[in-house]
């Protein structure tokens, strides 16, 4: 039995995340069942397990009786089951350092700065673009901020913070070599890096929690980009602009 690896975490519990390129490892080597216990399958994984006659093992260990949270299986996709950045879209290796763009507007200024501390914390080095105030001011100015310094080369990623998070991703779509996601659950942001290479991420300030928007942040900084049919599909949004 081949297991994805392992990546750690100081604050939450360990978890793995079963990729596509796992799963197909695991068929070059001729094994049939794949251990994802405990871990975060990617969808991209799931299709191809079954396309190849891989078996997912998903055995869930049982919930501590007076753990004071709820069952394992309606928090899988939220920070218990959370993925923690080990990985890059060109290996397995653990990326450090990478350089993150972040932005907010007036609603969006005190999630933008716990999403700063996080940044930090997991090795990245954060450019804060603002806001940093509670004056008013338009979205699109710091998502399309966000976006050039993506475009330019200056950020691996983006993240900007508005009420919805939708404005933001429109307008962060209009910048050349930009692929905006807004997403609002530990899925959205996985599906949003593994097939579509995503490189700005937008949340809804107004619609989640720190807590969540945190597990957003750090599975899609985990999780690569999984190439293969996904690349040809990509290059045809690329070619859009």
């Amino acid at each position: 039995m081949v297991a994805a690896p392992t990546v750690r975490s100081r604050s939450v519990t360990r978890r793995r995340v079963v990729t596509e390129r796992d799963v197909r490892r695991a068929a070059q080597d001729g094994t049939k069942t794949l251990d994802a216990r405990d871990a975060v399958v990617t969808p991209s994984a799931r299709d191809v397990a079954r396309a190849l006659g891989i078996e997912l093992q998903r055995v869930e260990k049982p919930v501590a009786r007076g753990a004071g949270g709820p069952p394992q299986q309606k928090v899988k996709a939220e920070v218990a089951s959370l993925p923690q950045p080990s990985v890059s879209r060109a290996s397995t290796s653990s990326p450090s350092g990478l350089s993150i763009a972040l932005g907010a507007d007036h609603g969006g200024v005190a999630l933008k700065d716990a999403l700063v501390a996080r940044v930090r914390e997991l090795g990245h080095i954060p450019n804060d673009l603002g806001t940093t105030g509670a004056a008013a001011v338009d979205y699109p100015d710091f998502a399309v901020a966000v976006a050039r310094e993506v475009a330019e080369g200056r950020a691996q990623f983006g993240i900007m913070v508005d009420g919805a998070g939708i404005g933001s991703c429109m307008a962060a779509n209009k910048v050349s070599g930009v692929r905006a996601a807004m997403c609002y659950d530990v899925t959205t942001a996985l599906n949003a890096r593994e097939h579509n290479d995503a490189n700005v991420l937008t949340l809804g300030g107004g619609l989640i929690g720190t807590r969540l928007a945190l597990a957003i942040v750090e599975a899609f900084l985990a999780t690569p980009f999984a190439g293969g049919r996904h690349a040809a599909r990509v290059a045809k949004i690329d070619a859009l602009d």
